[in-house]
């Protein structure tokens, strides 16, 4: 039920009318692209998550992840679209083409995420995860480290996560205790307890390569002595072959209230004493290079919230057209009115009303941050480019924060409309519901994203940035006020 997963006609407005997105094509690095090109690359994707991910939802949900003699298995029948999201090179849309990617713009690849989210977030995760992962050692790692690791792992023979919660640390990145300690040949002993490591071990590939924030001994203390390592489950040799396992033991998968297809593990790292890492990037810089992907796990975070939300309405709605029960309200006190569908009833309108307007601002505002990236990519001045990236800092932890936030509020109105159903398992409401919770919490919990807004973005340069972007507000009511219908 494609019609049911997002919301086709509202998402190519927000990309070809709201923000214009395909004349991006008139600038490097996006020429040979189209409009049609788009399109048809946002129908296919759709498809895919229709057919491949989507009918897996609930199956990844009952059967959940277990551990078996130290290794987690995930739930069988997500092998199979792991393959094919893989092989025919899903993970790779927005990556440039020298890696083996499309390099479409980064607002058109969301559109492709939102589909893939929609439709399944447990499976989502692992295809995202290792995405992040790569574009870390894109941009920080070694010439080495790029040919051994990044392109199996563009492939999908290998996957990503992202190694940073502390048991006592928490959100206090700057309190952690993995520890790393030099080697002669250039490595790291690392030792040290992670938790809450989404998709920290499964049975979907051959290895997992692991970015680990820990800090090297005598470095100082905070976040200001934290580097980041390439941790494999299983050693990498130099022509790139398997090696030795690398002292990584899951010790534990926790029982979660959602996301039961995506294994969160706790985790030990060196516990004989044999695990090895590579630094990536510089000593001491870890948390700055662990920001690119935190930043964009954030943007994916609050495209969960609105994509899980977007889903819930459309099956509300559906739902609304099709139950009937009691009569329309104008009819009150006539005993042969005839039952209606419940969209006729106010109250249930007014919900539905609610959940669109909710979704759609959402989306605008999640995709106008994904164009912003590519106008930075576009950008041929200092200022140009200093002014596009400004209001992708200043909107990351909005669009985390906001859509998160509200997303589950969306979709716990959706339950609202289905009433006693929506709380049961019959419907997939209540599964987007428990789902859609964990949002809000992880990649920085909400109230962090607001100190992060207040106490960091809305001061840049002074303010100058927050100042432009209320100027671009402006300008667009300007504009509005010109036009009779509104």
């Amino acid at each position: 039920m494609p019609d049911l997963l997002s919301d086709q006609r509202d998402m190519e407005f927000t990309i070809f009318e709201q923000l214009q997105a395909d004349k991006l094509c008139a600038h490097e690095p996006y020429k040979e692209f189209s409009r049609d090109l788009f399109e048809m690359i946002m129908t296919e994707s759709l498809k895919m998550s229709a057919r491949e991910a989507m009918p897996l939802n609930a199956v990844g949900d009952r059967e959940g992840c277990r551990m078996e003699d130290g290794q987690v298995n995930v739930p069988k029948a997500f092998q199979e679209p792991w393959r094919l999201f893989t092989e025919w090179g899903w993970i790779v849309l927005t990556e440039p083409p020298d890696v083996g990617g499309q390099g479409i713009p980064q607002v058109i690849g969301l559109t492709c995420l939102e589909h893939t989210l929609a439709a399944n977030y447990s499976f989502y995760s692992f295809l995202s995860l290792t995405k992040g992962a790569v574009r870390l050692i894109q941009n920080f790692g070694t010439e080495d480290q790029k040919n051994r690791y990044m392109f199996k792992m563009l492939e999908g023979q290998w996957a990503g996560t992202m190694c940073l919660t502390e048991p006592n640390a928490g959100s206090d990145v700057g309190a952690v205790k993995t520890m790393a300690k030099r080697n002669p040949d250039g490595t790291f002993s690392i030792s040290g307890s992670k938790i809450f490591i989404t998709d920290g071990d499964h049975d979907l590939t051959e290895n997992i390569i692991h970015p680990v924030l820990a800090r090297i001994e005598g470095a100082p203390a905070g976040t200001r002595g934290i580097s980041l390592f390439l941790v494999p489950k299983y050693c990498v040799n130099d022509d790139g072959s398997l090696g030795e396992f690398n002292d990584i033991k899951v010790t534990g998968l926790e029982e979660k209230m959602g996301l039961h297809g995506s294994p969160t593990c706790a985790m030990n790292f060196g516990e004989d004493g044999k695990c090895v890492g590579e630094l990536l990037g510089e000593e001491n810089r870890g948390m700055r290079i662990m920001f690119q992907m935190m930043n964009e796990a954030r943007l994916g975070v609050g495209l969960a919230g609105m994509a899980l939300a977007s889903t819930a309405y459309l099956h509300s709605l559906e739902y609304a057209k099709e139950r009937i029960q009691g009569t329309d309200f104008r009819e009150a006190g006539n005993p042969d009115a005839p039952s209606v569908p419940i969209i006729r009833h106010p109250d249930v309108r007014r919900m539905l009303m609610y959940m669109k307007s909710l979704v759609e601002g959402m989306r605008g505002m999640i995709y106008f941050g994904a164009y912003c990236m590519d106008r930075v990519s576009i950008a041929t001045d200092d200022e140009d480019r200093s002014k596009w990236q400004g209001f992708v800092d200043l909107l990351i932890p909005v669009i985390k924060g906001y859509s998160s936030e509200m997303g589950f509020r969306v979709v716990e109105t959706a339950m609202q409309v289905y009433g006693g159903y929506g709380y049961v398992s019959e419907y997939p409401v209540e599964q987007f519901l428990r789902d859609s919770k964990i949002t809000s919490i992880f990649e920085g919990t909400n109230g962090i994203q607001a100190m992060d807004l207040v106490g960091r973005k809305l001061g840049m340069k002074g303010g100058s940035i927050f100042d432009r972007f209320l100027g671009e507000i402006g300008d667009f009511v300007a504009l509005a006020r010109e036009k009779a219908g509104l």
